[in-house]
């Protein structure tokens, strides 16, 4: 079984900063790609930032493109979300997902093995 723990959620004033990290754990926990998605009150789960872990090619969604970042830590298997220059529309829960093996449409959330809690991030305008 793997685990994922999301944190680093919090309120922030437009135009703040947060990292959100996502610690993996569990049997020999080895991914090929990890995501984080988030969802808005009302609103469907959608696609943020992805990374394969190996060779760290990195995936945005348009609107967070410039201002997020997606990077991992090996040895700490962690993933981590930097965002800058938040905006209120950015306000969602946010969850990490960990797909072990290929292939994987990193957009798609059907393609996710497993899935943290959630974190929740407020920006106020």
């Amino acid at each position: 079984q793997v685990q994922l723990v999301e944190s680093g959620g919090g309120l922030v004033q437009a135009g703040g900063s947060l990292r959100l990290s996502c610690a993996a754990s569990g049997r020999t926990f080895s991914s090929y790609a990890m995501g984080w998605f988030r969802q808005a009150p009302g609103k469907e789960r959608e696609f943020v930032a992805a990374i394969i872990w190996s060779g760290g090619s990195t995936y945005y969604t348009d609107s967070v493109k410039g201002r997020f970042r997606i990077s991992r830590d090996n040895a700490k298997n962690t993933v981590y979300l930097q965002m800058n220059s938040l905006k209120p529309e950015d306000t969602a829960v946010y969850y990490c997902a960990a797909r072990i093996n290929q292939p994987v449409v990193v957009t798609s959330t059907r393609y996710y093995d497993y899935w943290g809690q959630g974190t929740q991030v407020t920006v106020s305008s």
